[in-house]
């Protein structure tokens, strides 16, 4: 929680430097996209765990967890897209359970 606190004061700060006056309204949108919420530990954890659990009937060796079910699960959890900091952490956490990810892009 305290990390949480010292990454908004750092946010609040970096807005004041950049914006003494305050932040114009057309700047609102773009710095909200800037600002956008990234998943917690927990909540990686949990979007992995679920996928692992979704996939868990797939025979061995297991199939790769493509990059869409994790942004799909990420979206449902954060009522967001995903950033690719988000699905890199839910990679990372696959990874260590053993699970494969597939990153290639549809074509």
């Amino acid at each position: 929680m305290a990390d949480r606190r010292q990454f908004l004061k750092r946010i609040v700060e970096w807005l004041r430097v950049g914006y003494p006056d305050g932040v114009p309204r057309e700047d609102y949108v773009p710095l909200f996209a800037l600002l956008r919420r990234q998943l917690s530990d927990e909540e990686a954890e949990r979007v992995s765990v679920d996928l692992i659990r979704d996939h868990g009937d797939a025979p061995p060796p297991p199939e790769p967890i493509s990059k869409i079910d994790a942004g799909v699960k990420i979206s449902a959890i954060t009522q967001d897209l995903p950033h690719e900091d988000d699905i890199a952490r839910v990679r990372r956490h696959l990874a260590a359970s053993g699970w494969p990810f597939d990153d290639e892009p549809l074509n």
